[in-house]
């Protein structure tokens, strides 16, 4: 194999990985605050179809970014009002807005099919992107991709090294506890919830303009539910969550090029089903296997919080 088919598959891995990775971090932190948000896949959606709508509308990619992350975000506080102040079933909520994201961005997204749009830029620096292999690895992605990788880093200091970040796991841990020494309970996990809505409208931006720069209705094709289990399949730690969204972006991948390598004689539904057959695998096995006592589930998820007076 070529340097320049090894960089290729490289390259698609990072690609497949990059709209996971965003997601699932939102969701990491959002759960290390004790909220339980099955929204994802709908934010993702609703944060794809707004990226690509303002995009084309004003012909700047940096615009559309910023559209998918505050699409993102305005779904998010709709879950949070409903969950963090009404005080809904954040299981049930949070399938509803999936639901919704999902309707909502086929009717926006309706007088988009079939509209192109230009990618978001690479970088690209003279001599050096050229390199073999290094080169596109390192200097071909676009400004998304880079943020992501800083964003794993700045998630893991915030949860370990900064104050509020140490507030938002005792949050998560016990908010009984939280409030009683005066935490504002409530308002930690808005903040969070809001970021999430953020992260995930942000891979939904990354998948609209850089992944397939087109909108399709239902691209996001189940990611979001990969995200939520990646998110146990870190154990709710970044760095795990770096490899876990590049070893599911790898399997992603693995299927599309064994179908166009001819499937090995396997129908191409089952080659497509590959990498949510490796998300059920990986939880099934975490779950039975002798990391079930590690998983380092926050104490409160998911349930609800009412302040005492």
């Amino acid at each position: 194999m070529t340097f320049d088919a090894v960089s290729l598959i490289l390259l698609t891995v990072i690609s497949a990985a990059t709209p996971l990775l965003f997601a699932a971090l939102g969701e990491l932190v959002v759960e290390k605050s004790g909220v339980l948000n099955l929204g994802v896949e709908g934010m993702m959606i609703v944060g794809a179809v707004a990226a690509f709508a303002v995009a084309s509308g004003s012909g700047s990619g940096s615009l559309g970014v910023l559209a998918g992350a505050a699409a993102g975000a305005a779904l998010a506080f709709v879950f949070g009002v409903l969950t963090l102040t009404l005080a809904a079933n954040q299981v049930a909520t949070g399938l509803a807005l999936t639901i919704f994201g999902l309707g909502l961005s086929s009717l926006i997204g309706a007088g988009y099919v079939g509209i192109p749009v230009p990618p978001l830029a690479k970088l690209a620096i003279p001599g050096i992107s050229d390199l073999p292999l290094a080169g596109p690895l390192l200097f071909g992605h676009d400004a998304l991709v880079y943020l992501s990788l800083a964003a794993v880093a700045a998630v893991a200091w915030f949860l370990k090294k900064s104050r509020a970040g140490m507030i938002l796991r005792a949050v998560g841990e016990s908010d009984i506890s939280a409030h009683s020494i005066g935490y504002d309970v409530i308002g930690v996990r808005y903040r969070a919830v809001l970021f999430g809505g953020a992260m995930a409208g942000l891979g939904g931006a990354f998948l609209s303009l850089s992944y397939t720069p087109l909108w399709a209705e239902g691209m996001t094709a189940g990611r979001g539910w990969i995200a939520l289990a990646l998110v146990v399949f870190a154990s709710w730690r970044p760095w795990r969550l770096l490899a876990g969204a590049y070893l599911f972006g790898g399997v992603t991948i693995a299927q599309l090029y064994t179908q166009s390598a001819g499937g090995l004689g396997i129908p191409s539904q089952v080659m497509s089903m590959l990498p949510y057959l490796a998300t059920i695998l990986v939880l099934t096995v975490i779950a039975a296997g002798p990391w079930k006592g590690r998983l380092n589930a926050p104490a409160c998820l998911g349930k609800p919080f009412r302040p005492s007076t």
